[in-house]
């Protein structure tokens, strides 16, 4: 078994002369206690020394990222055959496995054997001193960290902040410049100013023209379209500017040079932004795109600090001032920031902005941390992202959704089973039922009515008898009397007895009415006593008054 040692000064392979020391794992250090006792276990087989510094850090960065050198590979390939390499790292070890079909080992007794080896390094590699080995450790340390520092991803950030700054300051020059073009050559030729809209094309057709008479014999297919162009020469003939001078029309040339010349940087500058962001930040950009993600960027500081966002932060990120204003007045806080320019709230209704740049801003957060902290550098982790978000936006646009991949929510609608409908089209096999009254049989051929028609009269009945009630009492009750009248005329007599009865009860009702009427004699004749009583009371004032008003009665 061989032992695969790194050094500032090269790699070193060390032979394991007893193995089974191997299985005590927790009594190994002893071995190494000493450097008699270390070159009992191990032996010094083979040693790669580097040429210079530049190759110490080369090799030393492969190692961090588990990668092998093509120094390390001649070494192992010449030295190892038919060999089981004890390493410090399981991804070397997988990386020289792959690679050059070497059998690797990596446990705790070869990180045991490590530690040892480290102790007495300088005894069991003959030529390295320890003061030799101090400074090289330094110098490769300071190497390495200056060379992460070069690459970090911290640095690297600086050139999108950099350039998405730049980016703005010539968005905003350039717009100034064409219109200082505008208004200085529209003295001379104003009717230009409307014909053609576009700054970078009106430079160029002020810099190809320079005297509005020269329009007619120029050719402008190069700049303008055919209508735009013969509209042009039209207005230079019937033009209502001034004249101005060859020196004039140089220096509004040199102007027009130098909005050309900012134009075309700003195209570079955007191809190198663009890919600087494809680099650096994948995932983001197939999000919201490489403007407003290097805007979210540069506005986070970084890519790191970006990342330690929320998706909330992320959405508002850059509507700092509408945010506080709102919480001050106690109004509703935006919705967006930066990421309103994303092309996806561009597609949505204004109803659905809200709802998909929360979502929006919600997906960026893992996209940025992925592109931060992620090992691979691709996009694949944007792009499902993405197909995720357009299905959302379709759903909240009401659109129906097909068959797509991911886990977008498109289902087919469920139809009802006709069976006279075709499987292809909407038409149906047979023609649609509808209702044929000569089809009706009649059961019998009865005179009366029928059941259902006694029911309705008795119906109807009832609710005339309900509503003659209180008009029909008295006729009823005459109508019992003249019945009871004709029955008694019609009738034979009536034995004596009832006739007595009868008698009895005529002459019961006779006295009640009398003794009725006497008690209401009692009553008026109390009522009169006890009206003099309250005369004699009253006073002699109130007895004038009296008789006056019975006196003008």
């Amino acid at each position: 078994m061989l032992v695969l040692f790194e050094t500032p000064a090269g790699f070193a392979l060390f032979k394991v002369l007893n193995e089974g020391k191997l299985q005590k794992v927790e009594d190994l250090w002893q071995d190494f206690a000493t450097s008699d006792a270390a070159r009992k276990v191990v032996e010094l087989k083979a040693f790669n020394k580097f040429e210079n510094t530049s190759e110490a850090l080369s090799a030393a960065t492969l190692l961090i990222d588990g990668k092998v050198s093509k120094g390390l590979r001649k070494f192992l390939q010449k030295n190892c055959e038919g060999e089981t390499l004890g390493v410090a790292d399981s991804k070397l070890g997988n990386a020289i496995k792959e690679k050059l079909k070497i059998d690797c080992v990596h446990n705790n007794a070869v990180m045991e054997l490590m530690r040892g080896l480290r102790n007495q390094l300088t005894e069991l590699i003959s030529g390295l001193a320890p003061q030799d080995l101090a400074p090289m450790s330094l110098g490769l340390s300071h190497s390495l960290s200056r060379y992460k520092l070069k690459f970090s991803p911290d640095k690297v950030d600086t050139m999108i902040v950099q350039a998405i700054g730049l980016l703005d300051d010539l968005d905003k020059e350039l717009n100034t410049y064409a219109m200082r073009v505008r208004e200085w050559y529209g003295w001379h030729f104003p009717e230009l100013t409307k014909i053609v809209q576009d700054n970078i094309q009106y430079a160029k057709a002020v810099k190809l023209m320079g005297n509005r008479t020269n329009a007619v014999g120029l050719d402008f297919s190069e700049i303008l379209s055919e209508e735009v162009e013969a509209e042009l020469k039209e207005a230079a003939l019937i033009s209502m500017g001034t004249e101005v001078s060859d020196l004039d029309l140089i220096n509004i040339s040199e102007l027009a040079d130098q909005v050309l010349a900012l134009a075309e940087y700003r195209a570079q500058l955007y191809d190198y932004l663009k890919n600087r962001m494809n680099t650096i930040a994948p995932n983001l950009t197939a999000l919201v795109g490489e403007l407003v993600g290097a805007r979210l960027i540069a506005h986070g500081g970084s890519l790191v600090n970006l990342s330690k966002q929320p998706g909330s932060t992320i959405q508002i990120l850059g509507a700092e001032k509408a945010l506080f204003r709102a919480l001050k007045s106690k109004h509703s806080t935006p919705k967006y920031g930066l990421i309103y320019h994303a092309s996806l709230i561009g597609q949505a209704a204004p109803r659905n902005k809200g709802k998909i740049a929360r979502s929006l801003a919600a997906k960026s957060a893992l996209a940025i941390r992925y592109d931060a902290f992620g090992d691979t550098e691709d996009n694949t982790i944007g792009f499902e992202q993405r197909s995720k978000l357009d299905a959302r936006l379709r759903i909240l646009e009401g659109k129906e959704l097909g068959k797509s991949a991911g886990s977008a929510k498109g289902k087919p609608k469920i139809e009802a089973y006709d069976k006279d409908r075709k499987k292809g089209s909407g038409a149906l096999i047979t023609p649609s039922k509808s209702y044929n009254p000569a089809s009706d049989l009649v059961l019998g051929n009865s005179t009366g009515p029928s059941k259902k028609e006694e029911k309705k009269e008795k119906k109807r009945k009832h609710e005339d008898g309900e509503e003659e009630t209180g008009e029909g009492h008295d006729k009823e009750k005459r109508e019992k009397k003249k019945k009871k009248k004709a029955e008694e005329a019609d009738g034979p007599e009536e034995p004596v007895e009832e006739s007595e009865k009868k008698k009895k009860k005529k002459k019961g009702e006779e006295i009640s009415e009398k003794d009725g009427e006497e008690t209401v004699g009692k009553k008026e004749k109390k009522k009169k006593k006890h009206s003099e009583e309250e005369e004699a009371t009253e006073p002699e004032p109130k007895k004038e008054k009296k008789k006056k008003d019975k006196k003008a009665d």
